[in-house]
């Protein structure tokens, strides 16, 4: 019975601080008398939690405002250098690794191009080490002040296996690679200055673009949205009701493999008539090629740049025909899922967007049942092309920001569940 009761105080702790840090991070900065409400804490509560997370040095002071007819309030938020993320991506064309601190404020980049060994496992896993050693030599972090470490990978991803998460990548030739398991034996012994208990998330890249959307950019408010990424590939992360949909596999949001035409253009996948096959930045390009089009650009990233500045009679086409098959893509989208919101992100979508929006929109509206294409914004995503890698930070974060910034005795860890709902402002 006393070590049942230990642990509901040790539980109860951790709760409290969760809310009050959650508040700080997402609201701050907050004084203590706002804190109270916005918690559903008792004034004792939040103080005696407040004095907490100031000697872990996990909270600051911010400053102070005035009080109606009483002494300054103190505001207090997050301290950004208190602890270090690093989010991963793992892309079309390259490995991009970034150091952040606590409030996603870039502190060091590393990137490492995929060329014509294209996702070779051993050459990604490869990549990977070589950039997270890179951002920790150039910060000089002492190993202690990491958070944790999350990965964004093409995909789909599967949690439920014993030895770690595992990466069904058809697209890029991955089938059932155990990734975790491998950056997890590399990482101790190619880096064994990092402590084991880091944690090590990994996650689908558009899911993990989905949540920093959520959290941060073009998504923030919404309890029902679809943040879609179009690079070469094509894929969704679907809010419902606040939480990431996953289906019983993790495999939901595979939108670019949605059949957009019966027996249509070969899809990377395999398959025939998928809506990447139409709106991925390859397909795109090879679209305009067919059409006449002969792109100087050596990369996707400066071919599609010369489509959207070339203004000729076959680029126009290309580019009007692919507004009309992302309308028809996110039509179905409102129809499944009727979202208060759509975001297109990922590389390919921003450079796309400014030019093919009014046309999506219109496309949309026609296609979709018009009760709720109505209530559906489809916008362009605001955290630019680094979003999958902030994403992945995000992973780490919020496990994070769950265990209330530490396992008991150890501020720098976080052991809880890589769960929870998306944050909003109430």
């Amino acid at each position: 019975m006393a070590e049942r009761n230990r642990r509901t105080v040790r539980d109860l702790r951790r709760t409290n601080r969760a809310a009050v840090l959650r508040r700080l991070y997402f609201d701050g900065p907050l004084s203590r008398q706002e804190l109270g409400p916005l918690t559903s804490l008792s004034s004792g509560s939040v103080s005696n939690v407040v004095a907490d997370l100031l000697g872990d040095g996990l909270v600051e002071e911010a400053g102070s405002v005035e009080s109606d007819g009483g002494r300054p309030r103190t505001l207090l938020r997050v301290a950004p250098h208190s602890g270090s993320l690093i989010g991963v991506d793992v892309g079309e064309t390259r490995v991009r690794v970034e150091l952040f601190d606590l409030a996603l404020t870039e502190v060091a980049r590393a990137e490492r191009p995929l060329d014509d060994e294209g996702h070779d496992v051993d050459r990604v896993v490869r990549h990977v080490l070589d950039g997270l050693a890179g951002v920790l030599d150039d910060a000089g972090l002492p190993a202690g002040r990491l958070v944790g470490i999350g990965v964004g990978v093409p995909g789909i991803v599967d949690h439920s296996t014993p030895g770690g998460t595992v990466v069904h990548g058809q697209t890029v030739g991955w089938d059932a690679v155990p990734l975790e398991d491998l950056l997890r034996r590399r990482l101790r012994r190619e880096l064994p200055g990092l402590p084991s208990e880091v944690p090590l998330l990994l996650d689908n890249g558009a899911r993990t673009m989905g949540q920093a959307e959520m959290w941060f950019g073009a998504g923030r408010g919404a309890r029902d949205a679809v943040i879609a990424l179009i690079g070469s590939g094509v894929g969704a992360c679907v809010i419902t009701d606040g939480l990431p949909y996953g289906g019983a596999t993790s495999s939901a949001g595979e939108w670019g493999h949605t059949v957009l035409n019966m027996r249509g253009r070969r899809c990377r996948c395999g398959a025939r008539g998928c809506l990447e096959a139409y709106v991925g930045a390859g397909a795109v390009l090879e679209r305009w090629r067919e059409a006449g089009g002969a792109p100087r650009g050596t990369d996707e990233e400066s071919a599609l740049a010369e489509l959207l500045s070339v203004g000729s009679r076959a680029a126009t086409s290309v580019l009007e025909e692919t507004a009309e098959y992302l309308g028809a893509g996110i039509a179905d989208l409102i129809n499944l899922f009727n979202p208060e919101r759509i975001v297109l992100g990922g590389w390919a979508g921003l450079a796309l967007g400014p030019r093919l929006l009014p046309g999506v929109r219109r496309t949309a509206a026609e296609y979709a049942l018009r009760y709720p294409a109505a209530g559906t914004a489809i916008e362009l995503g605001r955290l630019g092309p680094d979003a999958v890698t902030v994403g992945a930070a995000t992973l780490p974060l919020r496990r994070f920001l769950d265990a209330g910034g530490r396992e008991e005795g150890h501020p720098r860890v976080a052991l809880s569940a890589a769960t929870g709902s998306v944050p909003h402002r109430e």
